[in-house]
């Protein structure tokens, strides 16, 4: 047996009383497991399927390659719960949901998982900013933050601040949030709604020049509604 630790950051259904896990993993990186009977009655671990929380995942060490692993045991190392509010949980989704896309051939990453871990003891705190320091924090493990220059607004594209603005959404403002999190600790950094959404707008703006095949998670409005 093999025992793997993991972020859960999707689930599908499948059948009845299956589930197909996606997992961000301490060991491999991006990995998916099937969850055979999670669903049903006799379950008790259908509460741990909920966006990133951290699992214990047991398979059989098994020969066979495979790309999605049978789990004979999973249990709960630290996490949320179905019964958070809404607005308590939706940041959750959206930082899993982005996380999903962006990771599918991440390997091994220490880095980002203790990030994650990071944003997981953020959240428990309450820490409203968290999700957006975290989506910053990325850009910098991903090596791809911009050079802090004495210009008044950041080039999305070039990833070098200018004196003249080259996209909307940067405008001299939004580019002094930007500022801020490249000089000061981004956990402590807090933010007002309309500077939080701004800043969050022009961060996948950003994504969306430097990852390739990047969609805006379509949890990101379910977000904003929540916090209008």
């Amino acid at each position: 047996m093999v025992n793997i630790s993991g972020f859960l950051l999707s689930y599908l259904k499948y059948g009845d009383n299956h589930a197909v896990l996606h997992c961000f993993t301490s060991e491999n990186g991006y990995q998916s497991f099937f969850a055979k009977g999670i669903y049903s009655a006799k379950s008790k671990k259908k509460p741990y399927l909920f966006p990133l929380n951290l699992l214990n995942i047991t398979v059989s060490n098994s020969k066979v390659k495979t790309n999605v692993k049978s789990i004979s045991n999973i249990e709960l190392i630290s996490g949320f719960s179905e019964m958070m509010g809404v607005k308590s949980s939706s940041p959750l989704f959206f930082v899993a949901d982005f996380l999903n896309n962006v990771l599918r051939e991440e390997q091994k990453n220490p880095e980002l998982f203790d990030a994650i871990l990071k944003l997981q003891n953020e959240i428990f705190q309450n820490n409203i900013t968290s999700y957006a320091s975290f989506l910053f924090h990325f850009l910098i493990i991903s090596g791809v933050s911009p050079l802090l220059k004495k210009g008044a607004y950041l080039n999305p594209e070039t990833g070098i601040f200018g004196d003249e603005i080259s996209h909307h959404l940067f405008d001299e403002q939004t580019s002094a949030i930007w500022k801020k999190f490249l000089t000061e600790d981004i956990y402590q950094i807090k933010l007002k709604r309309t500077d939080r959404n701004l800043f969050v707008d022009s961060l996948m703006v950003y994504f969306t020049y430097h990852f390739s095949e990047f969609r805006v998670p379509k949890s990101l409005e379910i977000l904003r509604q929540v916090y209008e």
